[in-house]
């Protein structure tokens, strides 16, 4: 006779519920938003070149708004995104390398990289305003 194959319990696939939340897996995910913002961003950008091309007019426009409260905010945010995903890609690259997987300093890695894009980002600012006119 013929036997019956009984299908095999097979475990279920990890997710996000089953894992302890730890930084290094929240950065991760931050990682992935901030490089799906830097494409929005980018838009921003590819219109201030638009408008820096087409007329006085359509440039004023967009300094208008950039120079305003929420014009600034994106801009911030933008800059954060920028220099966090850079760094996150390098914390990548030292991992690609086959170093930093340690507990220690993988903590270590997802700390400075979270704290110099933060950084990074006031230093940015700060020289912005201090050093090539400030706001207008």
């Amino acid at each position: 006779m013929a036997e019956i194959k009984v299908p095999v319990e097979r475990p279920l696939s990890p997710h996000l519920f089953i894992y302890k939340p730890t930084l290094t897996m929240t950065m991760s995910i931050v990682h992935r938003i901030t490089g799906a913002s830097l494409y929005f961003g980018t838009l921003l950008v590819a219109w201030w070149l638009i408008a820096a091309a087409s007329s006085p007019n359509a440039y004023a426009g967009i300094g208008s708004f950039m120079s305003s409260f929420i014009g600034r905010l994106i801009l911030f945010g933008y800059t954060w995104a920028l220099l966090h995903h850079m760094l996150g890609g390098v914390r990548h690259l030292i991992w690609d390398t086959g170093r930093g997987f340690g507990p220690h300093e993988r903590e270590w890695l997802t700390v400075a990289s979270l704290i110099g894009s933060i950084s990074l980002t006031i230093i940015i600012w700060i020289v912005g305003y201090l050093y090539m006119g400030g706001p207008r």
